[in-house]
């Protein structure tokens, strides 16, 4: 299994897929937010990406899955940037979370979802099924 994000789609979509490489299958879609410093007008729509700390950006390229935790999110899935874009997701605490401000209807009503501090923050009830998915030592690929 990987992740994959499209941020080339406006955060109003399901833009976070789950494939199963073994038969190229898209196993399931989901919502997924983006970081405030990657869209500072609120638009709906990934503008840029940061590696900086503080940037509360969204980072882009090849992630790997870490351990699972319980923080300030609820059960949270860590990630380790491989590359020289998110060398920094660690130590940013850069992370998959559930999120109230990632839903379905507020997509709807509003034309965008919720944005995070650069966290790939889900639906609160996809978050066990994605982290399910995406265990230790499984990639997340992101790009726009």
């Amino acid at each position: 299994m990987v992740g994959l994000v499209d941020f080339s789609q406006p955060s109003r979509n399901p833009r976070f897929q789950i494939v199963d490489l073994s038969n190229g299958r898209i196993l399931q879609t989901y919502f997924v937010a983006h970081g405030r410093g990657s869209d500072p007008g609120n638009s709906g729509f990934l503008e840029r990406f940061s590696n900086r700390p503080g940037s509360n950006a969204s980072s882009r390229g090849s992630f790997l899955t870490a351990s699972t935790y319980y923080g300030q999110h609820g059960r949270s899935g860590r990630l380790v940037g491989l590359d020289p874009e998110n060398s920094n997701a660690a130590s940013r605490a850069i992370v998959m979370h559930g999120a109230d401000y990632v839903n379905p209807h507020m997509a709807r009503l509003s034309g965008r979802i919720g944005r995070s501090l650069g966290c790939f923050s889900v639906p609160v009830h996809d978050i066990s099924e994605v982290l399910g998915y995406l265990g230790a030592g499984r990639l997340l690929f992101a790009w726009k």
